[in-house]
């Protein structure tokens, strides 16, 4: 039988020797090629050649490259090879970027263990994509308020738009006011409008928004 070959990323040793354990006792269809702190030293030892089918990673890593950076060049350089994301860190922005990568899995590494980890790199392997359930209900949540922005993205007036593009510029209240000819006061409700319907709460956010979008150019 031919065995997966899998490199684990990941600076935690407790980590590494459960999921080395466990393919030596229980999972006889894996062999671990290669094991390594730092993001650079994975492509190191590929370049080495040390083959891989799947890798194991980890988002937050010492030093240099962090899990992001080591999935998206592995995506360009080793499009073949696949990714399966075990990490804690679990929060929504890291989620989105690891959806954009198009990793191949994605499981919090508080609600598995090895075993776990090793079935699902399995079916990884195997030609599936795997979110864990916390994981998944994340997606769940980055679509619907993506979903939410887009359908309110039409919402928005005229005056409303040019309130969004002086924020952008940098301009308080008083001037936005000035410019467009109205008091600061309803300048001030045109930008509570705007935070309700994207579920906001400052003219950072609203700003970042709007240039994602293209409602104003950066």
């Amino acid at each position: 039988m031919q065995k997966i070959k899998l490199i684990i990323v990941d600076d935690d040793d407790t980590y590494r020797r459960g999921i080395n354990l466990t393919v030596k006792i229980g999972q006889p269809d894996f062999i671990i090629t290669g094991e390594v702190k730092y993001g650079a030293d994975l492509f190191d030892l590929l370049d080495s050649g040390v083959e891989a089918d799947i890798v194991l990673l980890d988002i937050t890593l010492p030093a240099g490259m962090n899990g992001i950076d080591v999935a998206r060049r592995l995506k360009t350089e080793r499009p073949a090879m696949k990714i399966l994301v075990v990490s804690s860190d679990n929060s929504a922005e890291t989620i989105e970027q690891m959806l954009d990568i198009e990793v191949d899995g994605f499981i919090s590494k508080v609600e598995t263990d090895p075993e776990k980890t090793l079935d699902v790199a399995r079916m990884v392997v195997q030609g599936l994509t795997y979110f864990g359930r916390d994981i998944s209900e994340i997606i769940s949540r980055i679509y619907m308020t993506k979903k939410k922005q887009m359908e309110v993205t039409s919402e928005f007036s005229e005056q409303e738009k040019r309130v969004i593009e002086f924020s952008h510029e940098g301009l308080p209240a008083k001037l936005i006011a000035e410019r467009m000819n109205i008091s600061a006061s309803a300048v001030n409700w045109h930008k509570s409008n705007i935070f309700r319907k994207l579920g906001i709460n400052n003219s950072l956010e609203m700003v970042r928004f709007a240039v994602t979008k293209g409602i104003i150019r950066a």
